[in-house]
């Protein structure tokens, strides 16, 4: 019995701080240095309702908008609840035919020349909301025509939304696909 109620002690002690006191502190942390990060980096419209985070990828396939990477949660929906990848290897028969009907989709689209692999194959989280410009670029002309605009001025915009290394030497440069779509529709 002198060794359980020391063991006792203990757990409650640690549950408390490492449960409740370490968890607070770290989310006040958060919101008072990093506010909009904190709470889920949302967009939202001019009404102010939220219509999406930035940090996650949303579905795009209509032609008039640029498409994001594939999705490689369970619903293929960019659901966040089921952030995960699809652990499938280059070997994998059903990943291969999964990869080469996003390349016959982008080619049936007018899509020539090689294709950036983030165009037809999903994240590790399947929830990845960025495109490198090249990806954005090979979708203009798709988006130009659908939306009757100018490829240049599809251009201009693709480069405004086009954010550049981490901290000046990490990553590469990418392009955040909702922001970019909101921004063709007006909304941003």
């Amino acid at each position: 019995m002198k060794d359980i109620k020391p063991a006792i002690l203990l757990f409650v002690i640690f549950t408390i701080i490492c449960g409740g006191i370490y968890p607070l502190a770290v989310t006040g942390i958060a919101q008072a240095v990093f506010p909009k990060q904190a709470k889920g980096s949302f967009i939202a419209d001019k009404a102010g309702k939220e219509i999406g985070s930035s940090l996650i990828g949303q579905p795009f396939s209509d032609a008039k908008y640029f498409w994001p990477r594939p999705s490689a949660t369970s619903d293929f929906s960019n659901n966040p609840m089921g952030s995960s990848g699809s652990n499938s290897g280059p070997t994998n028969p059903d990943y291969l035919k999964t990869v080469g009907d996003r390349v016959k989709a982008l080619r049936d689209t007018g899509v020539t020349g090689p294709i950036p692999a983030e165009l037809v194959q999903a994240s590790g989280s399947g929830l990845d909301p960025h495109v490198s410009p090249e990806a954005a670029a090979l979708q203009i002309p798709r988006v130009a025509k659908s939306r009757g605009m100018s490829e240049d001025a599809l251009k201009k915009l693709v480069a405004a939304h086009t954010e550049g290394r981490q901290f000046g030497m990490l990553g590469d440069p990418r392009v955040n696909v909702l922001k970019l779509n909101l921004e063709l529709d007006g909304v941003k």
